[in-house]
Formats: C-alpha cells, structure tokens, sequence
C-alpha cells in the first residue's frame, strides 16, 4: 500500500519539527534521551497493517505506538538472549564445580590414608620407646643387683637379643 501524499508530508514536516527541537537549547531536556519518531508505513513491522478507513493522524499515531512497543519487544529479547548467555555461564561454572568437587575427594581420601599411616607409625614408634625403657630399666635393675659377673652378662646379653628380635 503507498502512502498518500499528505502523509509523506506529514512525515517531513514532523522529522523538521524534530531536528528543530533537538537544535534549540532552550527545548532540551536531559532526562529524554531521544525524541520518539514517527515510522512511516514502509517502515512498519509485517504484523501490524493499518486499517484502509483510519485517519491519518490515527495512522501516524499508531505508527509510533508500534514503535515503541516493537522497541520494548527488542529490548526483551535482547534480555532473553544474556539471560541465556548466563545460563551457558552458569553450566560452565557447574561442571568446574563438579569436576573439582570430584577432585576433592580424592585429596580428602589421600588425608584419611596418611592419617592412618602417620598414627600407626606413631604408635609403631611409642611402642618401640616404651619397650626401649623397659628394657632399660630391666638392665639397670640387673646391673644393680649383686650376683655373679659371668651370670650378669649372660643375662645382659639375653635380654638385648629378645629385645632386638621383639622389635624386628
């Protein structure tokens, strides 16, 4: 459908309108950031069509509302596409836990496993003191006690073996 003559000057006549607002100091604002436009029909999304009894004014009017909301449409799957964005990020993200996660675990098995090694060989070790004193304490009380030298070493040397077979 063309546009009839009187709304292609309709169309000029606001664009100047536009460009004279945008131009005097005075008519600023800086709270708008842009002027809306007016489309004109060639410029029309393919969902929306005018009505062949609608005014021109009515068109334009409508022109601009579709507009706005074809604007506001954009902007919400311009939303829709960084939300999806995130999620991607968010999967990525997931998968790293899980793989460290994963990770962790086996740290956390290997700790079990040297703690249990480090506690037997600190019992290995206090047993092996522990018998050390014994023996000790033994040989001081054999060395201490008069009796016959010859039966003293023999005892000493007794003693020193079953201590040295005990501990190997």
């Amino acid at each position: 459908m063309t546009q009839p003559p009187i709304g292609r000057f309709l169309t000029d006549l606001e664009r100047q309108i536009q460009d004279e607002l945008r131009s005097e100091p005075h008519f600023r604002d800086p709270r708008i950031s842009r002027l809306p436009t007016v489309r004109s029909a060639a410029m029309m999304p393919e969902y929306v069509e005018h009505s062949g009894d609608a005014t021109e004014i009515g068109r334009l009017s409508a022109e601009a509302v579709v507009s706005e909301y074809e604007s506001a449409a954009k902007e919400i799957e311009a939303m829709g596409s960084e939300l999806l964005k995130r999620v991607r990020q968010c999967e990525i993200m997931t998968a790293e836990a899980l793989r460290v996660t994963e990770e962790l675990k086996g740290v956390a098995t290997r700790y079990r496993a040297e703690a249990a090694r480090v506690s037997e060989h600190i019992e290995s070790c206090s047993l092996l003191v522990a018998n050390v004193r014994k023996t000790c304490i033994e040989l001081r009380d054999r060395i201490a006690t008069p009796g016959d030298p010859r039966s003293r070493n023999e005892d000493l040397n007794e003693a020193a073996r079953q201590d040295l077979s005990e501990h190997h």
